[in-house]
């Protein structure tokens, strides 16, 4: 990526999206500055200029890119989000990036075009999971009642093997649950990615690469899969989003 400034006068990276020239948009960037383009051939920076060689990670400047890359769904067919914090030493140096990676850029960019991110998180949604998995697997209820039992002093390696045995039905019901969705998905994404799950009680968190106007055919996937389980489970999903986890580069610079 692009290395950070020492100096002030500093561009802030957005994205990059294909586009034969230059242009100006109209929302803030950061600390309320005017985000705009530069080009090189057929792809583009979209950035803003900064004082600071340092960017802190704070609400309002997260809710500033998080708005621009939002706005930018709308304006360009495809776009590449950067990672938060990204700023080059000027337009010098971002040309000198989009130069010696126009052919990288522009295969992602095509991976892209007309499609946006939608994320799908599956959670249990019962009290306690544990409880929850001795009920539903009589192998756990049997371990829990011999190691756990009212006449038992457990030692610390029969909780452990207890809590491996919960961990090992924990992931297998999880893969055999998302591997039901992804089959139902996969009819209405043109890709989906697994990311990891955020918590215990989490069965899945899916990131779904959808063609912008099949969002309402997504929708009805999602219900589709949902059908598949019980008043236990519970479906949130999110987007659109830009295509933060089906953008894959290793820049040159």
């Amino acid at each position: 990526m692009a290395r950070r400034t020492t100096a002030k006068g500093g561009r802030y990276l957005y994205a990059i999206v294909a586009a034969p020239g230059e242009q100006t948009y109209d929302f803030p960037g950061i600390d309320g500055a005017p985000v705009y383009s530069i080009a090189k051939g057929r792809v583009a920076a979209v950035v803003s200029d900064v004082l600071n060689n340092r960017i802190r990670p704070e609400r309002r400047h997260l809710a500033a890119q998080q708005g621009i890359l939002k706005g930018l769904l709308f304006r360009a067919d495809a776009i590449l989000p950067m990672a938060f914090g990204i700023i080059a030493d000027g337009p010098q140096a971002i040309q000198k990036i989009l130069s010696r990676n126009h052919q990288t850029l522009l295969q992602q960019l095509h991976r892209v075009a007309g499609m946006v991110e939608m994320g799908l998180r599956v959670s249990w949604d019962v009290p306690n999971i544990f409880e929850y998995f001795v009920n539903t697997h009589p192998g756990l209820r049997a371990a829990r009642d011999r190691f756990l039992g009212p006449y038992r002093n457990p030692s610390q390696e029969d909780q452990i093997e207890l809590g491996r045995l919960f961990e090992r039905l924990l992931n297998e019901d999880r893969e055999a649950y998302t591997e039901k969705v992804e089959e139902i998905l996969s009819h209405y994404c043109r890709e989906i990615k697994q990311n990891q799950c955020r918590h215990e009680s989490q069965v899945m968190n899916l990131a779904c690469l959808v063609p912008r106007d099949g969002q309402d055919r997504f929708e009805e996937g999602v219900f589709a899969a949902a059908k598949l389980f019980d008043n236990n489970f519970t479906f949130d999903y999110t987007g659109p989003w830009a295509p933060h986890n089906f953008v894959e580069l290793n820049l040159e610079i």
